[in-house]
């Protein structure tokens, strides 16, 4: 799922290719993607684009013309936005929207086949307010204020910042590398922690975002964002599973858990410990390593060694 560092780069550029221009058209690939009714997008028609801005990870464009219009994109797992040739064609069964002007058209299309990407068309903005689940940027915030959000509630660090309803923008990428920054377990719980290791994941989580942000903008320069993902070279945990850890050199552990997974470094964040995962940990039994030594010994059984 597109995260803060991807959805300023969409902003950026949506910015630069549609703000102040006229909406031409509209086209609706899948009727699924559209998950209101009034008003019909297309009564954005002849509307001009007023600003673009974000809630959580959603992209917000705003349309003024007789009164206010916004569409809300929510781009979900494999959604992603192309800025291509004016009129140019849906593509087959990804292109969910199009929305055209003089100078290009800009794509909506969703890789993967499970479909969850959406788009909502509001037209005041209480409507606007209540697709908002209340995160809060961590850029934006002081260190106190992102200290009382974080401990409201005891929970682990990885689920406290990828919950939208308390940090907005920080999925399941960029937590793994603000956790790995901060050198902290992503199952530690935020009632555990103190109040230096706090101030260090403040400062991680501004630091990482803030990096990623102006590393994407460079990539992208004066296009369109192209190349979006949750794996980037140059990650430290994120998607390396096995892989040295660029800072001591151990390899990168994950837990596997529904959908989501959690990266990170045994000898940067968690003493030397492998976290267990409930589930194999049942299987494995007295199979599965507790630390960095027993890792490299089971390693080295499996390949006959």
């Amino acid at each position: 799922m597109p995260e803060l560092p991807d959805i300023a780069a969409y902003l950026d550029a949506l910015e630069r290719h549609t703000v102040g221009r006229e909406l031409l058209g509209f086209r609706l690939g899948s009727p699924f993607v559209l998950r209101t009714v009034t008003p019909a997008p297309q009564e954005a028609v002849g509307m001009t684009v007023a600003g673009v801005s974000r809630i959580g990870k959603r992209v917000v464009l705003r349309f003024d013309g007789a009164g206010p219009m916004w569409f809300v994109i929510h781009l979900m797992i494999a959604g992603r936005l192309r800025w291509r040739k004016a009129g140019a064609k849906l593509p087959g069964r990804r292109g969910l929207a199009a929305l055209d002007f003089e100078h290009g058209t800009l794509l909506f299309t969703e890789e993967g086949r499970k479909k969850r990407a959406w788009l909502r068309v509001v037209g005041n903005e209480d409507e606007l307010t209540a697709l908002d689940p209340g995160g809060l940027d961590v850029l934006e915030l002081t260190g106190a204020e992102f200290a009382d959000a974080l401990v409201r509630e005891n929970r682990t660090l990885k689920r406290s910042l990828t919950d939208p309803r308390i940090f907005s923008g920080i999925g399941n990428a960029y937590s793994d590398e603000i956790l790995h920054r901060a050198r902290l377990s992503p199952f530690k719980r935020t009632g555990q922690l103190t109040s230096e290791e706090v101030d260090r994941l403040y400062g991680a989580c501004r630091d990482t975002l803030a990096d990623w942000i102006q590393r994407i903008s460079k990539e992208t320069g004066d296009g369109f964002p192209e190349k979006v993902t949750a794996f980037r070279d140059g990650m430290a945990v994120h998607g390396r599973f096995g892989q040295p850890c660029p800072v001591c050199g151990a390899p990168v552990q994950r837990i596997i858990y529904a959908e989501r997974e959690a990266n990170y470094c045994p000898g940067c964040q968690t003493d030397g410990r492998v976290l267990a995962d409930r589930s194999l940990s049942r299987l494995l039994k007295d199979d599965w390593p507790r630390t960095l030594d027993e890792l490299e010994q089971l390693d080295r059984r499996r390949a006959g060694g």
